[in-house]
């Protein structure tokens, strides 16, 4: 019998310095800074939430997670 495994809902987080707090343009994108990749939205959260508290006194950095699961299969979302 085989066993049946949950979907994967994969998250990116990333982040970087940007040009203005008014957008979501980064100044260099060579620097952006790839955390990683997650299996679950709880522990890209929790990975968000380090990177941002370290980075705080950076006006201008910005971290962000993306629901890769949603781009992957679109028409599932």
């Amino acid at each position: 019998m085989s066993e049946i495994k949950p979907k994967q809902l994969l998250h990116l987080v990333f982040g970087g310095e940007l040009e203005d707090l008014e957008g979501v343009r980064f100044q260099d994108l060579a620097h952006l800074d790839i955390v990683g990749i997650f299996p679950d939205y709880a522990s890209a959260h929790a990975a968000w939430e380090t990177k941002a508290r370290e980075t705080m006194d950076i006006a201008q950095m910005r971290y962000f997670i993306v629901h890769m699961h949603k781009l992957l299969d679109p028409e599932d979302a």
